[in-house]
């Protein structure tokens, strides 16, 4: 009988943060991620973006082919676009420039946004609803406080409203996450890691709010003290993220290893 010590994987190497990753590696990272987002629910059908920004010369995005649902993505079918949402490779597959708007919006406007994600999950679209959106409840929502930015809702986000954009990135600034009223979630990270981290606990620190709620009993709201203190606990380095990722990834190679095809 093998010992239990021999059945465990490799343990996780914390990556560094100085590396350059390749075309190859951010597309099976964000590959990774659609896959992710489908298993943990967090999907609109074929609609909303994943993206990330590609090294080079230029302003160059990884984007999902317009069509496919989440959990059909892989990395070789995602499309290499312009800052407009135009292709810059050969495709079959259609790409829809008007979602891109926000995205592309937050990768020009934000150096370190290397990769954004979006979702109108039911959780966060209820939070977005809301007049005080995030409130510290539970020790999961405490690292959101002061972190997450707000946008008000100006419409359908399309190319002709191109000053919206500015407004967009200006109500970010440098948090991490964004409610956008009326709308979803957006959140964006230095790696698509760091951006799925934020993304999972927004979106579970939505449905907590929700839960709690929907009790109907008085909400016992934490001291700002406690948040405080509870915050600086929080890891906020480069390599935010890459613990829960590796296994992830994992997951994913056992179950559906097709995502790096």
């Amino acid at each position: 009988m093998r010992a239990a010590t021999e059945m465990l994987p490799p343990p996780p190497i914390r990556p560094d943060p100085t590396h350059q990753p390749t075309e190859r590696e951010l597309r099976e990272d964000l590959a990774a991620a659609y896959r992710l987002v489908a298993l943990f629910g967090m999907t609109d059908l074929v609609f909303t973006h994943l993206s990330v920004r590609v090294p080079g010369e230029g302003h160059r995005f990884l984007v999902n082919p317009y069509g496919l649902l989440f959990e059909e993505v892989t990395a070789s079918s995602l499309v290499l676009v312009d800052a407009e949402g135009e292709p810059r490779q050969p495709t079959t597959w259609p790409v829809n420039p008007a979602g891109f708007v926000i995205h592309s919006a937050v990768h020009l406007g934000r150096a370190d946004a290397n990769c954004v994600m979006h979702t109108h999950t039911l959780a966060g679209m209820a939070v977005a609803a809301q007049r005080d959106t995030l409130l510290p409840l539970n020790q999961m929502m405490m690292e959101f406080i002061g972190r997450v930015a707000l946008h008000d809702y100006e419409g359908v986000a399309t190319e002709e409203n191109m000053s919206e954009r500015e407004r967009l990135v200006r109500d970010l600034g440098e948090k991490p996450a964004m409610i956008l009223r009326h709308h979803g979630l957006l959140t964006v990270g230095r790696t698509v890691a760091e951006a799925f981290y934020w993304m999972y606990y927004l979106e579970q620190s939505c449905r907590i709010q929700l839960a709690a709620q929907s009790s109907g009993v008085p909400l016992a709201v934490a001291p700002a003290d406690a948040v405080a203190r509870t915050q600086r606990l929080f890891d906020s380095g480069p390599t935010k993220g890459w613990l829960p990722w590796q296994a992830l990834r994992r997951k994913l190679d056992r179950e559906q290893p097709g995502y790096r095809d």
